[in-house]
């Protein structure tokens, strides 16, 4: 084997670890930028739309997405390249990773219709709640003078 070919072959060995190394970078950076659990379960806020705004903010993905396209760039670029070994956990980390986002902007997705929703429920439930009372009141009214005129 000519010194150029060994050459050539270290070179293309520290080009997949580099690739290799890059790709779990990306996928570390994509796991931090996502939202910790505490961050979606406790929520500070004063009212129902509050706490819904609050959650809504807890759930953005940030630069996850990012990361995860770094990481996926990467990752088909070592794999056509044929420069991994055993590239099956990477494979793994990365459809794991891309699962949770998907399911964290779902969630994010349904908080923000709630978000547009329940304003309008309160505000269905106050017109409701006051028609409601204002039937009672004039009811109340009704039976006052049934009853005087019963008196009478």
């Amino acid at each position: 084997m000519s010194q150029t070919s060994l050459d050539d072959d270290e070179l293309f060995a520290d080009a997949a670890d580099e690739m290799r190394s890059d790709v779990e970078a990306s996928l570390e950076e994509a796991r931090g930028a996502l939202p910790e659990g505490d961050d979606v379960w406790e929520l500070d806020a004063d009212n129902t739309l509050g706490a819904l705004n609050a959650l809504k903010d807890a759930l953005d993905v940030g630069d996850a997405e990012d990361h995860l396209r770094d990481a996926k760039k990467w990752y088909t670029m070592g794999e056509r390249a044929d420069a991994f070994e055993d590239a099956d956990d990477l494979a793994e980390a990365i459809e794991e990773i891309e699962e949770l986002i998907e399911d964290v902007e779902d969630a994010r997705e349904q908080v923000g219709d709630l978000t547009s929703t329940v304003p309008q429920l309160r505000s269905t439930l106050e017109d409701f709640g006051e028609e409601e009372a204002e039937a009672e009141s004039e009811s109340d009214a009704d039976a006052d003078g049934d009853a005087e005129e019963a008196e009478a």
